[in-house]
């Protein structure tokens, strides 16, 4: 069955997505032609096993790129990227509840937290849209200005899905799941406009305020895996589950490929980011060059005692100058008559040397002595 717009028959035929349990004639739901096999662990039945495993992965690589986003203290961007993340992270734990089945679709919460998630995914991809404008500086990034703006836009987006979503559900005001136009543009169309707004203006971005070329890549990239994806889940879930016996769907590659783009998002703003280091307190060590002339330089003579007359030293009531000579040590010179100072440098010390006391003595003592 082919893709009508405002139609999520030919849709939900072909991808398990979270809301087609809530489509279709009076909300009994679409079931897909062909999905993933079913687990039961305990007295659980889980289902969307493979795709599951994926939320988890998403879950911890978000966590991970979170954590080193936070860690670029002074990076253009960071408080607006990182509500994109955050929000990333919640809706990939809120799928993995929803995907599985550990919330029945017949359970009375199902449809709120179905609305949650399609505001949360809408929010999001008003989130990436903002921070695609943040590079050009209309409002300094981390200012109340850009933030708020920015969370009041994501807000408002939010509020706007959910109630089109939950009303869409409930057959409230006018919304029905047999004519759920608005919630397919919200759903569908929504996404795809935040997206090619968002890769328009940073490839604009890069090409006149940037010198280097490499963050094209990072862009090609993340522009590819989300093609890829949405090629697989729409176009390609039936033939791929039905070649794969089941074992795997168009979902699970839908949501792999929406976790690499994700993660070129982040290598796209970390490679056009570059952290002042002088204000940086990350969390590794910095490797400084010392650059200092006071260090290089060679050291003084000690002008004061060794060779220059300076006053006499306390040890052995000698100078510097007689203790050390420059060929090693020297015998102390002997100015001192018989009676102060010994002849030979000791208290009461013996004309002939060796006496008690001190007689005799040279610097450095001698073995023999002690």
């Amino acid at each position: 069955m082919g893709i009508s717009f405002g139609s999520f028959d030919g849709v939900c035929s072909t991808a398990a997505l979270v809301i087609c349990p809530l489509m279709g004639a009076e909300g009994q739901g679409i079931e897909p032609s062909c999905y993933s096999r079913n687990v039961q662990i305990g007295n659980t039945l889980i289902f969307q096993p493979s795709t599951s495993f994926v939320h988890i992965v998403a879950i911890i690589m978000t966590a991970i790129m979170i954590y080193h986003i936070r860690s670029k203290y002074t990076a253009v961007g960071r408080k607006e990227i990182v509500l994109f993340f955050w929000m990333y992270m919640v809706i990939e734990l809120l799928a993995m509840f929803l995907d599985s089945g550990i919330i029945p679709t017949a359970n009375a919460s199902y449809p709120w937290f179905a609305a949650v998630y399609t505001g949360l995914v809408a929010a999001a991809y008003c989130c990436l849209l903002v921070n695609g404008f943040v590079g050009f500086q209309f409002a300094e990034d981390g200012t109340p200005v850009s933030l708020w703006l920015l969370r009041i836009s994501c807000l408002a987006v939010f509020g706007v899905s959910f109630f089109v979503a939950i009303a869409t559900f409930k057959s409230l005001a006018s919304f029905s799941p047999t004519s759920p136009t608005a919630l397919f543009i919200i759903y569908l169309i929504w996404p795809i406009i935040c997206v090619v707004i968002y890769i328009v203006s940073q490839l604009i971005l890069v090409f006149r305020t940037l010198d280097d070329r490499w963050p094209l890549g990072d862009i090609i990239f993340g522009t590819a895996f989300y093609a890829i994806a949405q090629v697989l889940l729409f176009a390609f879930s039936v033939t791929i589950c039905n070649a794969i016996v089941h074992y795997l769907d168009g979902l699970f590659f839908f949501t792999l490929c929406v976790l690499l783009s994700v993660m070129m998002v982040y290598k796209y703003w970390d490679s056009i980011t570059r952290e002042d280091l002088e204000f940086s307190v990350g969390s590794k060590a910095a490797v400084w060059e010392v650059k200092d002339p006071l260090l290089n330089a060679e050291p003084e003579e000690d002008t004061a005692s060794n060779y220059h007359g300076g006053p006499a030293s306390l040890v052995g009531g000698v100078s510097g100058q007689q203790l050390y000579g420059k060929g090693g040590y020297e015998q102390a010179p002997q100015p001192y008559p018989k009676g102060g100072y010994g002849a030979h440098g000791g208290y009461g010390g013996h004309p002939q040397g060796g006496a008690p006391g001190y007689g005799g003595r040279v610097y450095p003592p001698t073995s023999e002595r002690y």
